[in-house]
């Protein structure tokens, strides 16, 4: 007698668990993990075929788990064995649709963890004085991109050196390919693999009460003679057990079949009954007189669809594409053949932003041990799209269910062009601010999968418009030599774009910078060319590492002569430190050098004496507290470029005057910087206009009276032109005594204008579009996106 065979024997004097109906040994292992008996592993990796039920026996257990939740269960009527102590909730990490970052970040944030790197996560959690139990659903269902293979990463990259940590006692549900792999990595007797397929796991009996509760009218069952009777309804359950081989999808949906289309079904005939899921598809279609085919490519768009579903709209192009002919008809008329095996899934319409991280609530819907959190293995933690009204989407009704369409079909990749061609098309006029959010968001991922990805990475909308996460894990997917340059910086942006969560103008004009910064200026003005409103616009941009200091100024109309200027116009430029010996620099003016002369201060009719090389030389005015430290001992020099073109300039540094105070005080922006990001804000009403975050941190920057931003890296110098309006400040109150004349004189002199000095500290309420300017420090190694 086996553990199988003992536990059904020990089942029969206990109620089942209500919602896993059997696996009596599982549960009785889980349940030894959790309240740690000597002798008992420290990690359980749980597996099994997909359609064996392992993510609802991980849900049951949870209920179980769960301090509030276990409050609802029967738990004198259950077997005591298989019930854990009540201790509080494990973490639990959902990676529905996530990336192996996102996951471990989570799994971070939720601890309160102080940790900026991912080997400061394992680290902390090594260094933790209580043992800390994680419990790790779906890990087959991890990944914003199927073709990805993001459950490969998440074992890799998180749950084996999870595993690793001898303070974690780790639970994970994985695929059967990796289950091997993560076991491995652990010393033996460390760990135990729990297969669900393997006869000393098996649950025969545990089947046949899950087919006979599904057959039974109080669960829902139509009134038929196998379901009514209950002697015919345990036999046919029995049957359908034995022939499923322990597949319960198999059984699952063997009887949604059933219900949809009884007539002319035996129950005492066992070759009407399923061996596999295939089966199933393949004998309920002949029960309907329809050739097998002809189903498989009715659902083949359902089983390639990513995320949540496939918009219902987009299931007929889509279906024509794959079997080369309309299929209008067929999906028509075909809702019966279909109806075992699909599901409409409605999004509401405040579902999610567009380009947001995952769920937050991913980890307490879990953790709650809800069914409808961690029991529905198509319950994605990706984000929803918003929009004007809920949408529909349609899916198949398990992820099983869609592996076995997939494998069935002679050549997915083939399948995959052909969808992605539909796709494409289905984008009006290329516009993709007009394309449905599934083409938009998803395209590149039928492309990854279809060995196209590259040839699509050439069209800024695309960039601007695709959710961040998604595009980003599909062309990280691509081998880097593969990609041409706009894929290319775009890879290099995405970092940016998902830690910042930016919304759409952010990401244009994040992306507009990067194509200046890579000399890709077709793409970067083509961006200005998709009717949003970015925020500002990228003059030039200047790859010179090492930039300690930068100044706007100008030179006087006599000396800096701006052939594209009208006659007589001073020449506005940027004074850049930079190390000694940087071609086309100047060596640092000295002090009797300095002073303007007098036909330059009458001809700039500034008020001040102090030149951009004076500026330049002396330490910012204002550098950020965590900024990246410039050189302090190394040998500096001048280097000057025209402000408003990518051009070098010519000239005495000395010679380069700073804006006057008038000038200053009249401008109307400020600017706070920190060591990743710089916020731009109006003088007059003290609100945030734009914000800029940088992959490389800032060293300095200046802004001038009319908002061009001098911006300095580690990477090079970049100006900006500031085009986002600054809002004026509310109208103060018109007070009931009458104005005095000094009162009217200081408003005709402007006396009495709050200004907010250039440089000043920012307002104290600033809302940020970084999410690293809060909490956790985003650094290379800190992108949790």
């Amino acid at each position: 007698m086996n553990a199988s065979d003992d536990a059904a024997g020990t089942a029969a004097r206990y109620a089942p668990h209500p919602y896993v109906g059997g696996r009596t040994t599982a549960l009785r292992a889980l349940a030894a993990w959790r309240m740690r008996w000597p002798g008992a592993p420290r990690v359980v990796v749980l597996t099994g075929s997909p359609g064996s039920g392992s993510s609802r026996l991980v849900a049951g257990f949870l209920m179980l788990c769960d301090p509030d939740y276990r409050k609802q269960l029967p738990l004198d009527d259950l077997d005591p064995a298989t019930v854990p102590p009540d201790l509080p909730a494990p973490a639990v990490p959902s990676p529905r649709g996530l990336t192996a970052a996102q996951v471990l970040w989570l799994l971070a944030d939720h601890l309160g963890l102080a940790a900026g790197r991912t080997a400061d996560v394992f680290s902390e959690l090594a260094a933790r004085e209580e043992p800390l139990t994680v419990v790790v659903p779906d890990v087959n269902l991890a990944g914003p991109v199927r073709a990805a293979n993001e459950p490969v990463r998440l074992v890799r990259e998180v749950l084996v050196p999870l595993a690793a940590t001898p303070t974690v006692h780790l639970l994970a549900d994985v695929p059967r390919e990796l289950a091997a792999e993560l076991a491995g990595a652990l010393p033996r007797g460390q760990v135990q693999v729990i297969d669900l397929d393997a006869p000393e796991w098996a649950d025969p009996e545990g089947l046949v009460l899950h087919a006979e509760t599904a057959l039974t009218p109080e669960a829902g069952a139509p009134d038929l003679p196998f379901t009514t009777d209950p002697d015919a309804r345990r036999a046919l359950a029995e049957a359908l057990a034995r022939r499923a081989d322990g597949s319960r999808l198999t059984v699952h949906l063997a009887v949604r079949s059933l219900f949809t289309h009884p007539e002319g079904f035996d129950p005492a005939d066992e070759a009407q009954l399923p061996r596999t899921v295939g089966d199933v598809l393949d004998l309920h279609a002949r029960r309907l007189g329809a050739d097998p085919l002809t189903l498989r490519q009715m659902l083949a768009p359902l089983a390639f669809a990513e995320g949540d579903g496939l918009p219902v709209q987009l299931w007929h192009p889509l279906a024509n594409a794959v079997a080369g002919r309309d299929m209008g008809r067929v999906i028509a008329d075909g809702m019966l053949l279909a109806a075992p095996f699909v599901e409409p899934v409605t999004l509401p319409a405040d579902g999610g932003d567009e380009g947001a991280d995952a769920d937050e609530g991913a980890m307490d819907g879990v953790a709650a041990g809800h069914p409808e959190a961690s029991g529905d293995e198509h319950t994605s933690g990706a984000p929803k799209t918003s929009g004007d009204a809920p949408r529909t989407l349609i899916r198949l009704t398990h992820p099983g269910l869609a592996a076995e369409l997939r494998a069935g079909t002679a050549d997915p990749r083939d399948a995959q062009t052909k969808i992605a061609m539909a796709l494409l098309e289905a984008v009006p006029q290329q516009d993709w601010s007009q394309a449905d959010p599934y083409v938009r968001d998803y395209l590149a991922a039928h492309t990854l999968e279809a060995g196209l990805l590259p040839q699509l990475l050439t069209d800024p909308g695309l960039f601007t418009h695709a959710d961040p996460t998604r595009l980003r894990t599909a062309v990280e997917a691509v081998p880097l030599d593969q990609l041409g340059a706009p894929a290319r910086t775009y890879l290099r942006t995405a970092p940016l774009l998902t830690r910042s969560e930016a919304p759409l103008d952010m990401r244009a004009a994040l992306l507009e910078t990067a194509f200046v910064e890579d000399g890709l200026l077709p793409y970067a003005e083509a961006l200005h060319g998709l009717g949003l409103d970015l925020p500002w616009r990228t003059l030039w941009s200047l790859p010179l590492p090492g930039v300690a200091s930068v100044t706007a100024g100008f030179l006087p109309a006599q000396e800096g002569t701006d052939p594209a200027a009208p006659g007589g116009t001073r020449r506005p430029v940027a004074a850049l430190l930079v190390p000694a010996g940087t071609p086309g620099s100047r060596p640092l003016p000295t002090a009797d050098a300095q002073e303007p002369t007098a036909t330059a201060t009458t001809t700039t009719t500034t008020t001040t004496t102090d030149t951009a090389a004076d500026t330049a030389a002396a330490e910012p005015a204002a550098p950020p507290s965590d900024a990246a430290p410039a050189p302090a001992t190394a040998p500096t020099a001048l280097l000057l470029h025209d402000l408003l073109r990518p051009v070098p300039v010519d000239a005495d540094p000395a010679r380069v005057l700073r804006p006057s105070e008038q000038e200053q005080a009249a401008a109307p922006y400020g600017f706070s910087c920190g060591a990743d990001y710089l916020r731009v804000w109006a003088r007059a009403s003290g609100e945030v206009v734009t914000a800029l975050i940088s992959d490389s941190p800032f060293r300095d920057a200046d802004l001038t009276p009319d908002g061009i931003l001098l911006v300095a890296t580690e990477r090079g110098v970049t100006a900006r032109q500031i085009l986002a309006p600054a809002p004026a400040a509310a109208p103060a109150p018109t007070p009931d005594a009458e104005p005095t004349d000094a009162t009217d004189a200081a408003h005709a002199t402007g006396a009495t204008e709050a200004a907010i000095p250039a440089q000043a500290a920012a307002p104290t309420t600033v809302p940020s579009t970084d999410a690293a300017a809060h909490g956790r420090t985003r650094g290379p190694e800190g992108d949790h996106s």
